[in-house]
C-alpha cells in the first residue's frame, strides 16, 4: 500500500500537473485519472477576485490517511496528491490529484474518493475575498 503512494505534499510552490503525473507512471498501470482545482472567479453566485490557503501543521499527515485509504483498494498502482497554500490569483491550480491502476474504472473511482475525502478532511481552509470587499473562509471542519 505504501508503495502505491508516490507523491504527497502541500506547498506555496505553483504545482505542476507533469510531476503528478510522473509520479504515478507505471507499467502496470493501464488508466490514469486526474483532477485539478482551479481558483474559479465566483461562489455563492458572487464575483471572487482572490482567495488564500491555510494549512493546520498537521495537514500533511490527514492527506497520508486520506491516501493510505485511497491504496487499501489493491487494485490501486499509484497515487499522487499535493495541495497548494499561499495567496493565488484567478485561474491558478489550487489541488491535483491522480491515480493510476489496472484499469480505468478502479482509477475514476479511487481518484474522485481522494479528492472527495482530502476536500472534507484535510484541515486547508480557504479565505476568498469577493469583490464587493467582502470575505469568507471556506473548509474550516
Amino acid at each position: 500500500m505504501r508503495d502505491a503512494i508516490r507523491l504527497l505534499d502541500i506547498r506555496e510552490d505553483v504545482l505542476s500537473t507533469d510531476e503528478v503525473l510522473a509520479a504515478v507512471a507505471d507499467p502496470t498501470a493501464g488508466g490514469t485519472a486526474l483532477f485539478i482545482g482551479t481558483v474559479r472567479n465566483h461562489d455563492h453566485e458572487k464575483p471572487v477576485d482572490q482567495l488564500s490557503y491555510e494549512a493546520h501543521p498537521d495537514a500533511l499527515d490527514h492527506l497520508r490517511t486520506v491516501a493510505e485509504r485511497v491504496c487499501a483498494n489493491s487494485a490501486v498502482t499509484a497515487l499522487a496528491a499535493v495541495h497548494r497554500t499561499g495567496d493565488l490569483k484567478i485561474g491558478d491550480t489550487a489541488v491535483i490529484v491522480a491515480v493510476a491502476a489496472a484499469h480505468r474504472d478502479v482509477a475514476f473511482a479511487a481518484c474522485r474518493q481522494l479528492i472527495d475525502d482530502l476536500k472534507a478532511e484535510v484541515p486547508i481552509w480557504k479565505h476568498q475575498h469577493f469583490t464587493d470587499g467582502a470575505s469568507e473562509w471556506v473548509g474550516a471542519h
